[in-house]
């Protein structure tokens, strides 16, 4: 029977305050609105004219890597990704949420006796070397991102992403599910495709917490709320079109609750993952506390009372 409380957060408007790309963008004079919107554009295109199905998800990768070769986007490579990490700009209280949620089951003791453990994990399809060079990455078991290969070009040589290694998308997303249920990231001997029963899982469905942003992320939030996990949606502060998004899908029975994407102590966000993390343990234990009693079988063994004392005429 599992331990394990997951909670599976995506990056980009869930974590960070915009997109992780955006220091890029800064540091190339590359307006961010305007590169999204020609990506679009060109993709839509692509579609119309050749006839053909364009990944909008991923599709921005062949751009960068078009930057990168052409020199707008110079040195950038899997390395200065990385550095890319450290220049985030997080939601309140997003950098503190993943150890107060491990807190909870490490400082109490009746959870420690029953080996519950919270475990963080990011799924993004956004690039993994920004995850990892990134505050967040020391406080996670494992993350998905989009990879990419490090080449030389040019008559220097120098080394810039030159081709897509692996990608994420928002349908994806749910097969990185499947691999957190199943154990792939820390066991290394299966595979998403190994058979394993679902009693035997590393991870149980119903013991995942999945937090994302949008409708993007409506594969994933399904796939938890049909096996009976916890969904949770988050907005920016004042952006009122993105609190009605997350609105509707809660009233369509997408996302089963959501709040500002502030993360500190006190909010919304805060109290209800922290009483999913309670709900989860408490369950957890209950569980263990009744297969115990299973195994036990038949009824303990009792001293009889005593026989009365035998009174004479």
């Amino acid at each position: 029977m599992s331990s394990i409380i997951a909670v599976v957060w995506d990056f980009d408007k869930t974590l960070v305050d915009g997109y992780m790309e955006d220091p890029i963008f800064e540091e190339y004079g590359i307006k961010p609105d305007e590169f999204w919107a020609e990506t679009k554009q060109i993709a839509d295109k692509l579609e119309q004219e050749q006839g053909i199905k364009v990944n909008s998800d991923t599709y921005y990768l062949n751009r960068f890597i078009k930057y990168a070769k052409e020199g707008r986007f110079k040195g950038l490579d899997n390395a200065k990704l990385m550095e890319y990490g450290k220049a985030l700009n997080y939601y309140p209280g997003a950098t503190e949420i993943f150890s107060e949620l491990k807190s909870i089951v490490d400082n109490d003791p009746t959870y420690r006796e029953y080996d519950i453990r919270v475990e963080h994990y990011i799924i993004s399809t956004g690039f993994k070397k920004i995850i990892e060079g990134s505050e967040l990455a020391k406080q996670i078991c494992c993350c998905w991102g989009c990879e990419l290969i490090d080449a030389p070009v040019g008559i220097d040589g120098e080394n810039v992403i030159s081709e897509v290694a692996y990608t994420i998308d928002n349908t994806t997303k749910t097969r990185a599910l499947f691999e957190i249920n199943k154990g792939v990231p820390v066991l290394k001997e299966i595979n998403v495709n190994t058979r394993i029963p679902e009693e035997r899982r590393r991870i149980m469905f119903r013991n995942m917490i999945y937090v994302a942003d949008g409708p993007s992320d409506i594969p994933a939030f399904s796939v938890v709320n049909k096996n009976g996990g916890s969904t949770f949606a988050v907005y920016r502060t004042g952006d009122y079109e993105a609190l009605a998004q997350v609105d509707t899908m809660r009233c369509d029975g997408r996302v089963q609750m959501y709040a500002q994407a502030d993360y500190r102590k006190g909010g919304t966000a805060y109290m209800w993952l922290c009483k999913k993390v309670r709900d989860y343990a408490n369950r957890i234990v209950k569980e263990k506390k009744n297969a115990i009693m299973e195994n036990i079988g038949g009824s303990t063994p009792k001293h009889l009372p005593s026989a009365p004392p035998t009174q004479t005429k």
